[in-house]
């Protein structure tokens, strides 16, 4: 029944089975009462900093607490939407809170023990914490090649010192024979297993965690480098990482170990096919001299500052997700390696006080900030007022506002919650989870929205629909019309406002129900409708 546990416990261990199956069952109760407290809680707004302190505080084996929240996801069918919905968010975050703990404990370690892919995979599980990443099925892949590239060895030297079993533990001295290993490796990676650098989709932030550079066999140079001087060290070849700009290289020593002489090395293009490189055809590769220093070893903290430095530029280019949680993890684990970088910190208050999210914890930060450089005052009054306003008018807020089809001020609305719907002009499928009799949006969105181009203009009822391709949109009633071939809207928010898909329409869960309480009704008596009218 609970297979996933089973590393949880050894078959030497005598084991209380009554009292195990006890604390799971419990854990589970724990589970439920927290997310189903989570809908009612946080409807209004993001889930607040503090809002997982319930977690924190767990009394209850946490590997058991995320098992329940796991059974929770995958639960079958198109019910339990809200749900899943927020065991997916604690969950995150339970695992995220547990990859920063791992990630500073490895940051502690003295700089031989911290293996550069570890460092990467630690990364990747920050950044996709619901995905089954572990450091131990990364390397068994990464096994799986080196074990490739020695039968290429043997054939062509049966007599290489990298052919032993803990090649890794010895370092072959002769030039020579470390240029077997990596002719090998060359031959295994690019002509046998097809890897190569994406050019043709650089800026895809699945080039830079190492479980998807495995899968897809593609990725950027600095992902490709970690693989190729992690298959070199296996097989006894000591390859060294190099900050190059804009390219990230690798070298390998060929006079006197630990020579200062940039020129004593050939330097290691992984994204251009394991190509070796002078100093000059370095500076080639990006079309400009370098200084001697772009040349010299970087230590692991400092490659993993380079491969979150990609991501946060990736998150800063997002457009769709509109809640930027690449940027928000980049910085996250940026941070944790930096704790007291100011442009960093400044960067997620200014974040943070974009999305509206987390105001305590954006004072919080500006404080920090303050301490570190006074200098920033002038940056640091302006967001703290507005914070603070922010706290206020939060302060002031009422109960939700309750919408009735009866009053009279709503007769023109048409759509009802629920309904999955088309846009006319654009084409996009998506479901109504929101509308105003007429549009309430500021002068300067209908202005740029052009909706007086519109023949019933800003004077017509507007609908908050979840769009098939992530967002959230605001669309005016005659550019919506029902969708004869309704299909599940794959929005990440959908469960924030539904709890189940019929099949044709969406189910509002009990907090929308009570902002919408005449739509449900109306909802079924329009796809009735809808059908009826379909089968005569």
């Amino acid at each position: 029944r609970w297979p996933s546990l089973l590393k949880y416990y050894s078959h030497t261990d005598g084991v209380s089975w009554l009292e195990e199956y006890k604390a799971r069952h419990n854990a589970g109760l724990e589970a439920q009462r927290i997310v189903a407290s989570f809908s009612k809680r946080f409807f209004s707004e993001h889930v607040p900093c503090d809002g997982f302190s319930d977690i924190e505080t767990l009394r209850c084996p946490s590997h058991f607490f995320e098992d329940e929240l796991m059974c929770i996801l995958n639960m079958e069918g198109r019910k339990g939407l809200t749900w899943k919905y927020y065991a997916k968010k604690i969950l995150y975050f339970l695992r995220q809170q547990n990859i920063l703990k791992n990630l500073k404990e490895y940051l502690q370690r003295p700089t031989d023990r911290q293996s550069f892919l570890e460092g990467a995979v630690l990364i990747d599980q920050y950044c996709n914490p619901l995905s089954d990443i572990c450091l131990k099925s990364v390397q068994a892949q990464v096994d799986d090649i080196t074990d490739k590239v020695r039968k290429v060895l043997q054939t062509k030297n049966p007599r290489h010192p990298s052919l032993a079993s803990k090649a890794e533990e010895i370092l072959i001295p002769e030039v020579e024979l470390q240029r077997q290993v990596l002719d090998a490796m060359n031959c295994v990676l690019y002509e046998q297993l097809k890897y190569k650098g994406n050019e043709l989709d650089y800026y895809n932030s699945l080039n830079s965690y190492i479980h998807q550079v495995l899968i897809r066999r593609t990725g950027i140079p600095i992902s490709l480098s970690v693989l190729y001087l992690t298959i070199a060290r296996q097989l006894g070849v000591k390859l060294e990482p190099v900050n190059f700009p804009s390219h990230f290289l690798l070298r390998w020593c060929q006079g006197k170990e630990g020579s200062t002489d940039i020129f004593d090395y050939t330097y290691i293009d992984a994204f251009g096919k394991g190509k070796q490189l002078t100093v000059k055809e370095c500076e080639y590769l990006i079309g400009h001299h370098v200084t001697e220093e772009f040349y010299g070893v970087v230590t692991s903290k400092e490659v993993l500052q380079r491969m979150v430095g990609n991501l946060l530029n990736l998150g800063k280019r997002e457009s769709t997700d509109q809640s930027y949680q690449l940027l928000r993890d980049s910085l996250d684990l940026y941070l944790a390696m930096y704790p007291d970088n100011v442009q960093h910190l400044m960067l997620q208050a200014r974040l943070y006080f974009h999305l509206g999210i987390w105001p305590e914890k954006v004072l919080d930060i500006l404080q920090h900030i303050q301490a570190l450089d006074p200098s920033q005052h002038g940056a640091v009054g302006y967001l703290v007022q507005h914070t603070l306003e922010h706290i206020e008018r939060r302060k002031e807020e009422v109960g939700p506002e309750v919408k009735h089809r009866s009053d009279e001020k709503h007769k023109e609305v048409c759509f009802s919650i629920g309904l999955i719907m088309k846009h006319k002009r654009y084409g996009y499928n998506c479901v109504i989870y929101g509308w105003d009799p007429a549009c309430m949006m500021g002068r300067e969105w209908i202005r740029n929205m052009n909706v007086h181009s519109l023949p019933h203009g800003p004077h017509q009822p507007f609908y908050n629909v979840l769009v098939e391709d992530g967002s959230c949109r605001y669309a005016a009633q005659e550019n919506l019309e029902y969708n004869s071939e309704p299909r599940e809207i794959p929005h990440p928010d959908i469960g924030r406002y539904f709890s189940e898909f019929t099949g044709i329409y969406y189910l509002a869960n009990t907090e929308l129900e009570i902002r919408y309480p005449e739509d449900l009704e109306l909802t079924r008596a329009t796809v009735q409708k809808i059908y009826s009218s379909g089968k005569e």
